[in-house]
Parts: C-alpha cells; sequence; structure tokens
C-alpha cells in the first residue's frame, strides 16, 4: 500500500505523514529530506548545480538511508548523519534549485520506488502522486494559508537556531512554490484524483485523524 501526501512547503506535510506511518504501523518516507540530503551534498562537495558532469558522478555514488531515533526520523547520507544540517537556511534557499534537476529528480524518483515497493509506505512531497506513485491506492494534497506555512516554518528555524522574520520567511515560501510549480521536471502538482486538506487551521493530529480515517474508511 502507498499513501502519497503532497502539497506546497509548510503546508504540514511531514508532520502529518509520520503520524500517519505511525498510526497505520507502516513506512514514512521523507522524500523532501532526501532532495535536501542532495542539495547539502553537493554544497559540501562544492559541486556546482550547473556542474552536471561532477552531478552526475555524485549521484552514482549517493547512499541516503532513513532510521528512527528517540528524537525523531535520523537521515544519514553516505554513513553521515545530516539530520541538522538538511534544514539550514543555506539548503532551504537552494533545494528548489536542485530538485529541479532532471539527473537529481531521477535518481531520487528510482531511489524512491525501490523503497516503497518494498514495504507498506507513506511518501510526502511535491510529485509523489503525480510521478512517483501515480497508481498510489491514497492521494492527499495538503494546502494551507500563506501566514499559517510561514509560521511552521519560522518555528523550524528556530528550532535549529537561525533567525528570520514573518516576513521574510513569507517571501522566502512564495519564491519556492512558484519555483516547484513551474519547474520542468516534475512541478508541484495536485493529482486530480488526490483528496485536498486545507490545514490551515487544524491541529496536525486533527490532519493525521483525517487521513487515517480516510484510509481505514476505504481499506474496508
Amino acid at each position: 500500500m502507498i499513501i502519497a501526501i503532497d502539497g506546497p512547503a509548510a503546508s504540514g506535510k511531514s508532520t502529518a505523514a509520520i503520524g500517519v506511518a505511525k498510526c497505520l504501523g507502516i513506512t514514512y518516507l521523507d522524500t523532501g529530506a532526501m532532495y535536501r540530503a542532495v542539495t547539502f551534498g553537493l554544497i559540501d562537495n562544492n559541486i556546482g548545480f550547473r556542474d552536471s558532469l561532477n552531478i552526475e558522478k555524485f549521484l552514482e555514488k549517493i547512499e541516503i538511508k532513513f532510521s528512527e531515533s528517540p528524537s525523531g526520523l535520523l537521515l544519514a547520507l553516505n554513513g553521515r548523519d545530516i539530520t541538522k544540517e538538511i534544514r539550514s537556511k543555506i539548503v532551504t534557499d537552494n533545494v528548489s534549485e536542485v530538485s529541479a534537476l532532471k539527473s537529481v529528480r531521477k535518481s531520487m524518483v528510482l531511489i524512491q520506488r525501490k523503497m516503497g515497493e518494498a514495504d507498506d509506505c507513506v511518501l510526502e512531497g511535491r510529485d509523489i502522486g503525480t510521478v512517483v506513485f501515480p497508481n498510489a491506492e491514497f492521494k492527499f494534497f495538503l494546502i494551507a494559508d500563506e501566514k499559517a506555512r510561514a509560521e511552521r516554518r519560522l518555528k523550524d528555524l528556530k528550532n535549529i537556531g537561525e533567525q528570520s522574520s514573518i516576513e521574510n520567511v513569507m517571501i522566502d515560501l512564495i519564491n519556492r512554490d512558484h519555483k516547484d510549480s513551474t519547474r520542468m521536471h516534475s512541478p508541484l502538482k495536485k493529482s486530480d484524483d488526490a483528496i485536498i486538506i486545507d490545514t490551515s487551521d487544524l491541529e496536525i493530529n486533527e490532519v493525521i485523524d483525517k487521513i487515517v480515517n480516510i484510509v481505514n474508511y476505504k481499506g474496508h
């Protein structure tokens, strides 16, 4: 079983997906974190985003692993824990550009499909229901107004010790939405058969309950 949760930045996809996976006892795959890992890896290795040859070489050897810990989901890139690093401002500012690269998307989609075919999974991202798993049994598209999303992102930044203003975060989100929805390869787009959930005024537990109830209802 594949549950696809798509939507724009800070719409609550990751937190909802983690909660849904826990409630249903299935695997959670944070595809957004995978693109952040590639972005971090390219920056860390001083590989330019237009250096297609070295990007290809980097992707050929890439190893991304998720693991559970008492503090939450951990992500390792080639054996190195980069859970905190992928939430930094430099990664956030550049992940849209890296995600738009055809070679990167091709590589990540292959890894995601391999992981998804091995287990029942909840996957979240921007193109799960349209590109990665177009035949997913369940598809959801989370939305939220810009203010709610900016407040969530500001909280995330504070949690990793980075400062910003609500205005700057909102501008960043609007720019990110534009980049994600207009990119050539696998743009942010709602699948025709996805169920829309507006998370603006919902507590995360309410979002999780909505999704779990739909899955359980349709599954019986």
